[in-house]
């Protein structure tokens, strides 16, 4: 039995696997229970891997430090191409607001963090990790640990043990906090309500529209004509002729007094187009699909899937000019699209083309429209990335007094932030899955967690009992302090909708359990979208505030 005994207790690569994946695998199980409704997640795998430690189930300093690294890496480079699409336009269509609340909940933590590093003698590393567990980011721990070893040469545990120890007390004052908002204030869930379609349509990109031309001075004019005397975005699709007859319309369409228009704009741009053109008329989808003078049209969502595709513009395409179709909209990660000349096209993106049957199949073969090349992963991308972000990461920025580097956790993030917005730039094909991104994130988060475990499992009861019982209290205050300031000034003076302000708080704590929460409270997507609007920037910020607040303090 000597064999099994060392399998667990001993050495060598088989027992790292093993460790790991016992972590790994009851963390997971673990997370499964719930208690009021709440979990705590993958979490439990950093529980079990400090359970684990401390009966003598180890792993060696050197494989530690890689796995955990490197796991590092892969969760947050998965967040940064993930969010990365949609980094730069969180700050428009009223996302700004939003931002800057979720900033401010940022910096406010990391302002109380210090406070009590002066009140009580807790030291810097400790108080950063009680400050990334009490706000539920792993990439903020994460950073933090890498630059405390870089600037010094040293790990220093009691970042990961504040870590574990806030932790859990982190995911219950996020919820306690929207809770004490909703009945301090009173808020009524029915006036929330009659606000929550005006806070819809802001997000929403583009609006489906009937419209029946009556506007005299402009009658035999071109599309393209009406198109640059409006100034505004729009696609007629089809036009209906006073006589009932259908065609696709295009620049050089001539539009009459009496003829029906199918137009897709802006939803801002619906009511001034409408006007410009005429009266809004009510028109079902199967209306628009009548009799044409060649052949029946039809309409149909293409996927693009063809590398050669990638990054060009609708302009370098001449599909109207080629093949005669029309294009309405695109949608790119759920959302919507006007399609004018200028949008670069992405791998993922899905473009409705109505035009005849073999005209449809032309363009289809043009964008590729194969779901199996979509299954097909892009790892030189991935890898291109990681390799770029560490390098970004290993710069020297400033010297206070050691030198500051975005890291391991900042570099990549950044860096796939970029890749996901401005890949298709340089032909780099960025498009994954939801079920791979999701499945390389956890995949790192998992690994991550386990030997971050593992590594603090060793002294965890002594660093408790021996005061670290009172980090509980540090956490608490970390967490509930800054999001009450925040909540109270956006309800109160932004006038904030209740379900957004929900999504503004998990977001600005990166925690799915309360954006849980939210979701099942409000019963709709809004507490989602202010979460997905700040998280991007929050995730940056975090991992970087953790980084810069122990380096200044070294």
């Amino acid at each position: 039995m000597e064999w099994l005994q060392s399998l667990f207790f001993g050495g060598g690569i088989a027992h790292a696997v093993l460790i790991f994946s016992l972590a790994i695998t009851l963390g997971i199980l673990l997370g499964k229970i719930k208690i009021g409704g709440v979990s705590l997640g993958i979490t439990w795998i950093l529980f079990v891997g400090i359970a684990l430690s401390s009966i003598g189930m180890t792993v060696s300093g050197d494989v530690l430090h890689f796995v955990k690294e490197f796991g590092l890496i892969l969760f947050v480079f998965s967040i940064g191409l993930q969010v990365g699409p949609g980094f730069f336009a969180s700050f428009k269509h009223g996302g700004l607001t939003l931002v800057c609340c979720a900033a401010a909940i940022v910096l406010l933590g990391v302002a109380t963090a210090y406070i009590l590093h002066i009140v009580t003698g807790t030291p810097i590393p400790t108080m950063v990790g009680i400050l990334s567990g009490a706000v539920t980011n792993t990439p903020g721990l994460g950073a933090a640990q890498q630059a405390y070893a870089d600037a010094t040469g040293l790990n220093d545990p009691t970042i990961a043990l504040g870590y574990a120890v806030a932790y859990p007390l982190g995911v219950v004052g996020i919820i306690f906090t929207m809770i004490f908002i909703r009945y301090a204030l009173r808020v009524k869930f029915e006036k929330e309500n009659e606000g929550l379609a005006a806070l819809s349509q802001e997000h929403k990109f583009a609006d489906k529209v009937s419209v029946e031309f009556t506007n005299k001075i402009l009658d035999g004019r071109t599309v393209e004509y009406l198109r640059d005397l409006i100034n505004r975005q729009f696609v007629i699709s089809r036009v209906m002729s006073s006589a009932g007859e259908i065609a696709m319309a295009d620049t050089d369409t001539v539009i009459h007094t009496g003829d029906r228009l199918c137009v897709i704009c802006q939803a801002e741009d619906t009511e001034a187009i409408v006007a410009f053109f005429g009266h809004r008329v009510e028109m079902a989808d199967e209306e628009w699909g009548g009799n044409t003078p060649d052949a029946e049209l039809i309409s149909r969502r293409i996927l693009i899937t063809k590398p050669s595709v990638n990054g060009k513009k609708f302009s370098d395409l001449r599909l109207r000019t080629k093949y005669g179709i029309t294009l309405t909209r695109v949608n790119r990660a759920g959302v919507d699209l006007i399609p004018y000349q200028g949008l670069e096209l992405q791998i993922g993106d899905r473009v409705m083309v109505v035009g005849t049957a073999k005209a449809v199949a032309q363009v289809a073969d043009v964008l590729g429209n194969s779901l199996k090349k979509l299954d097909h992963p892009n790892l030189v991308t991935i890898f291109v990335g990681i390799a770029l972000g560490v390098l970004l990461g290993s710069i020297p920025l400033m010297n206070v007094p050691q030198p500051v580097k975005l890291g391991l956790a900042g570099g990549p993030l950044i860096v796939a932030i970029l890749i996901g917005r401005f890949g298709t730039h340089f032909h780099l094909v960025t498009y994954t899955t939801m079920s791979a991104n999701l499945m390389l994130r956890e995949i790192g988060i998992a690994l991550f967690l386990a030997a971050v475990g593992i590594g603090a499992g060793d002294g965890f009861v002594d660093a408790v009992v021996g005061g670290g019982y009172r980090w509980i209290g540090y956490g608490v205050i970390i967490t509930v302090v800054p999001l009450l300031i925040v909540g109270l000034v956006a309800r109160l003076w932004l006038k904030m909708n209740y379900y957004t302000l929900m999504g503004l708080i998990a977001g600005a704590t990166t925690d799915p359990p309360a954006l849980a929460y939210a979701n099942a409270t409000a019963g709709n997507d809004m507490p989602a979208v202010g979460y997905s609007t700040v998280y991007p920037v929050v995730m940056f910020l975090r991992v970087l505030t953790a980084q810069i607040f122990i380096l200044f303090a070294l």
